[in-house]
C-alpha cells in the first residue's frame, strides 16, 4: 500500500503558520472585546439604575486632598436640603463618616476603574477638580448634560497639562484675571468658549477658617516650609540635595511638603532624600497643609499654587525657584515664548517673594534674612490676594448657586 505523505514547502508552511496564529488572536482580542462591551453594558445599566432625579447633581473627587475644595459646597447643598451625589476615589475619604441627610456618598475605586464608571455616569451637570476632560482615559458621558471644571490654586489655569481644561463646558475660577489665558487658548485652538464664572476659592475659605483656631507652641523654632510642585521641573528633582544641604546647614527647622503626586510620579526621589536626611528633616505627607502652613515662617517653593496658598493665609514671605521650569507640557507653553514673563502667577511672584538662583544656595541664610526684612513685598501679597481669592468666605454658596442654576436652566 502506497503511503502519499502531503509535502508542503517551509514558505508555505510559514505563510500557514501565521495565517493560523492570525485567526487565534483575532478570536483572542474578539472575544475579550465582547466581554468588555458585556462588562460596560451592565455596568451602564447598574449606573443607569442607581441614578435618578436625585441625581441631578454629582461631584466627584480623585483623592482625600481635594476633600476641602468640596467641603462648602457639599454643606450647601446639605443646609439647602437638595439631593447630591457625591463619587469619591479615596477609599478612606472622611466624608463617608460624616452624617449626611443630602449628600449620598458612593467609592467608585482609583484609576481606570473610577473612569469607567465616570465614563458612563447619568447627571446633570458633574463638578470636578481633575482636568483632561476627553483627553485621556477620562470621557465624556452621553448621559450627562453638563460638565464643570473648579479651580483648586488661585493661580494660572494654564499651569494644567496639555488641553486640562478644554472640553468642559463651565470653569469656576477663583479671580475673574483667569479668563484671559482661558479665553486665548480657546481661540488659538478654534475650540467653542466654555462658561466662565468667578466663584472664590472653596478650600482657602475653610483653610481661613481653620487658621483662627490653631496656634504656635511657646517652644516655636523657626521654620522653613519646602513645598515645591511635582514633575520635572519641580525644586526636589531639579536640586534635591543642592538645595537641601546648605538648608540643613542652617540650623533652622526645615519642613518638607512634597506635592501629593510626587508620591506617585518621583517615588524613587522622596525615599533617596528620606534616606539621606533622616531626622534632620521633617516630611509632610498629611492630607492637609494647613498645619505645616501655620508653623513656618518662610515658605521655598518653584511655581506650585501653595506660594499663594501660604501668602495669602498667612501673610508671611516666600522664596521661589523658577530656574529651569520647562513649560512644554503645559497649555502655558501655548501661550508664546514670553510666556513666563506674562503669565499672572509668575509676573506676580516676583513683587510677593524674592527669587532663589542655584549659584545662591550656599548663601540661603542671607536670602532668607533679605525676604524677612522685605516690607515692600508685602502691599503686593495684598493686591495679589484680591486678585486671585475674590468673594472670600462666599465660594461655597456661590458655586452651590451656579451648579442648581445650570440644571435648572437645561431642565435635567
Amino acid at each position: 500500500m502506497n503511503c502519499h505523505l502531503l509535502y508542503i514547502d517551509p514558505g508555505t508552511g510559514s505563510a500557514l503558520f501565521s495565517i493560523i496564529i492570525g485567526i487565534v488572536a483575532t478570536l483572542y482580542f474578539f472575544s475579550r472585546t465582547v466581554i468588555i462591551k458585556l462588562k460596560t453594558y451592565l455596568m451602564g445599566s447598574k449606573s443607569a439604575n442607581s441614578v435618578s432625579a436625585a441625581n441631578s447633581y454629582v461631584i466627584y473627587n480623585e483623592g482625600k486632598h481635594y476633600c476641602n475644595v468640596f467641603l462648602p459646597i457639599l454643606e450647601e447643598f446639605e443646609k439647602r436640603e437638595i439631593n447630591i451625589l457625591y463619587l469619591s476615589s479615596a477609599i478612606d475619604d472622611p466624608f463617608f463618616n460624616f452624617p449626611w441627610r443630602f449628600v449620598k456618598m458612593q467609592y467608585i475605586g482609583e484609576g481606570n476603574r473610577a473612569y469607567a464608571y465616570l465614563n458612563m455616569l447619568k447627571a446633570g451637570i458633574c463638578l470636578m477638580t481633575t482636568p483632561g476632560l476627553d483627553v485621556y482615559q477620562l470621557k465624556r458621558s452621553k448621559m450627562t448634560a453638563h460638565y464643570s471644571h473648579v479651580l483648586h490654586a488661585p493661580t494660572d489655569v494654564t499651569m494644567y497639562k496639555l488641553f486640562g481644561t478644554d472640553y468642559f463646558d463651565s470653569v469656576l475660577l477663583t479671580g475673574d484675571y483667569q479668563a484671559y489665558d482661558i479665553r486665548t487658548l480657546e481661540r488659538q485652538r478654534n475650540i467653542p468658549e466654555k462658561k466662565l464664572v468667578t466663584a472664590g476659592c472653596t478650600y482657602l475659605d475653610v483653610y481661613a477658617d481653620k487658621m483662627k483656631s490653631l496656634s504656635i507652641e511657646d517652644s516655636h523654632q523657626f521654620t522653613v516650609l519646602v513645598s515645591p510642585s511635582w514633575g520635572a521641573s519641580s525644586l526636589l528633582v531639579l536640586y534635591g540635595e543642592k538645595l537641601l544641604d546648605p538648608l540643613v546647614k542652617t540650623g533652622f527647622k526645615i519642613i518638607i511638603r512634597p506635592h501629593p503626586q510626587s508620591k506617585k510620579s518621583e517615588p524613587e526621589t522622596l525615599s533617596r532624600l528620606e534616606s539621606l536626611y533622616g531626622d534632620k528633616l521633617f516630611w509632610d505627607y498629611e492630607s492637609e497643609n494647613i498645619i505645616s502652613l501655620s508653623k513656618a515662617d518662610i515658605m521655598i517653593s518653584d511655581f506650585s499654587g501653595i506660594v499663594y496658598d501660604y501668602t495669602f493665609l498667612t501673610g508671611k514671605p516666600v522664596i521661589y525657584i523658577m530656574q529651569g521650569i520647562d513649560l512644554r507640557p503645559y497649555d502655558a507653553d501655548d501661550l508664546g515664548k514670553n510666556a513666563i514673563e506674562n503669565i499672572w502667577q509668575f509676573k506676580t511672584l516676583k513683587d510677593i517673594g524674592v527669587e532663589l538662583t542655584e549659584d545662591k544656595f550656599n548663601n540661603i541664610s542671607v536670602i532668607i534674612e533679605y525676604a524677612l526684612k522685605n516690607k515692600s513685598s508685602q502691599k503686593a501679597r495684598d493686591n495679589a490676594k484680591a486678585t486671585a481669592w475674590q468673594f472670600q468666605g462666599e465660594a461655597g454658596k456661590r458655586i452651590a448657586d451656579f451648579m442648581i442654576e445650570t440644571v435648572n436652566t437645561m431642565g435635567f
